[in-house]
């Protein structure tokens, strides 16, 4: 097992992200607004969006003392600029320098950082806990093995992935993008080959139906040891 998933990594590299991610920005492939760059619906829609911000204020909230927060696949930050207040600092990460260098100017907290990083190359900065939203389902299984490595580092972890609804086969492999695994009926399980990710506690925390066979956004909690 460990022999296949060393040669899963190694076969999809160079991997195409970065290059694919800019794109997405430049083209605007994921919608636009008012500002210059836009993260989709799954940022902005109200129904999507809010759930989450209520949780993670709850999550937050519930520690005797604030956290340190890596939002990994930060974004146009429509979110991660809501929670900021919660932590004792707060790290935003994503791939896109355009959109990372945007962020520094637009949001300024003393507690908040922004840093341009792949998530699947390089390391990772230190923290408490981890929010990795609607990011894994753009990304191949070798990515992913290789953040998972790293993932094991926090203490917690907040995943959220567009899914489809019902019965799927659990990750289909796709070459990395803006698309997704859902026109393959396919969507994350981390607890399934070839991830087999063993965790402390896993909770399913909230689940929002999209529309109709438009699939599900479901965040789970990791506690990882």
């Amino acid at each position: 097992m460990k022999r296949n998933i060393d040669n899963l990594k190694k076969s999809k590299k160079p991997w195409p992200t970065k290059d694919a991610m800019e794109q997405v920005y430049e083209k605007q492939l994921w919608g636009t607004n008012a500002t210059l760059f836009y993260s989709g619906e799954g940022s902005h829609s109200f129904e999507i969006v809010q759930p989450y911000i209520t949780y993670l204020k709850t999550f937050l909230t519930s520690f005797e003392k604030p956290i340190v927060v890596c939002d990994l696949g930060c974004g146009d930050f429509n979110v991660g600029k809501q929670l900021v207040s919660f932590t004792k600092k707060y790290i935003a990460v994503d791939i896109v320098n355009v959109l990372i260098a945007h962020n520094k100017v637009t949001f300024q907290k003393e507690n908040l950082t922004f840093q341009c990083l792949d998530i699947a190359v390089d390391q990772l900065p230190d923290g408490d806990c981890a929010l990795v939203r609607q990011v894994l389902q753009h990304l191949s299984n070798a990515e992913i093995l290789n953040i998972l490595e790293k993932l094991k580092n926090y203490r917690y972890v907040v995943l959220t992935e567009h899914v489809p609804e019902g019965d799927f086969i659990p990750n289909v492999d796709i070459i990395s993008g803006q698309g997704t695994r859902l026109k393959k009926h396919s969507g994350i399980n981390l607890k399934q080959a070839p991830f087999n990710l063993i965790v402390k506690e896993e909770k399913e925390v909230l689940s929002v139906i999209v529309g109709e066979g438009k699939g599900k956004i479901v965040t789970k909690l990791y506690s990882m040891f």
